[in-house]
């Protein structure tokens, strides 16, 4: 019974890992368009989703772990990809927008524009969520050492 529900489990984390993978991908595109465009496209509104679908197959990820008394990979895919991608994105938008003299963050009417605080705002959380993950996984290996 118990490998039976692991293994449904599997297939649930597989297919998460594969929706937040879609999800990142449309979310960063939409950010770097805003970004780029300078305000031509309105504000994605993406992150709040975005997060909430990375922190369900975060901690999806973490109780299957957990399930299957394991705190290897295992050749599971590594959420972490997506901390690498948005903390990578926003250190390159911040350069790219330093070397420009602002170009990207104050429009040509001197408007503030807020991509890049937007995209700050998703990576601290992206991170965020990796941090609490972490935290519960080794939560969970101490518990089981005592056990």
């Amino acid at each position: 019974m118990t490998e039976r529900v692991i293994k449904i489990e599997k297939n649930i984390s597989n297919v998460l890992f594969w929706i937040c993978f879609f999800v990142t991908i449309l979310a960063i595109a939409m950010n770097l368009l805003e970004f780029f465009s300078r305000g031509a496209f309105p504000t994605s509104k993406i992150g709040l989703f975005y997060v909430g679908v990375l922190a369900i197959y975060s901690l999806h990820k973490e109780a299957l772990r957990f399930l299957e008394h394991t705190h290897e990979s295992n050749g599971r895919k590594n959420g972490e990809l997506f901390v690498y991608l948005w903390l990578i994105m926003a250190a390159v938008l911040y350069s790219i927008n330093f070397l420009t003299k602002n170009y990207y963050t104050v429009s040509n009417d001197g408007e503030k524009l807020l991509a890049l605080v937007n995209i700050s705002y998703t990576a601290l959380e992206v991170g965020g969520v990796f941090i609490l993950a972490r935290i519960l996984k080794l939560t969970m290996i101490r518990l089981s050492n005592k056990i």
